[in-house]
């Protein structure tokens, strides 16, 4: 499913507008976006826990050319 299809989901269900749907799932993305930024975690019980975490660096390979590159944390 992608935004597109969710949207519509969304409207057929909470009989609403596209619009309107659209501007509540927007609203709703940039507002997880923005608290994950802060540091903070998001948790939606009965959904899921959205939170940032810090990855080191690590060697990985380029794969069209096969060139060792490192990938930054």
């Amino acid at each position: 499913m992608n935004k597109t299809e969710l949207i519509d989901a969304i409207a057929t269900r909470s009989n609403t507008t596209k619009a309107q749907t659209t501007a509540m799932l927007n609203g709703l993305l940039e507002v997880i976006q923005e608290t994950m930024a802060s540091g903070s975690d998001v948790q939606l019980v009965g959904f899921g826990t959205f939170s940032v975490t810090e990855r080191a660096s690590r060697e990985g390979r380029n794969p069209a050319t096969g060139v060792t590159m490192t990938i930054p944390a």
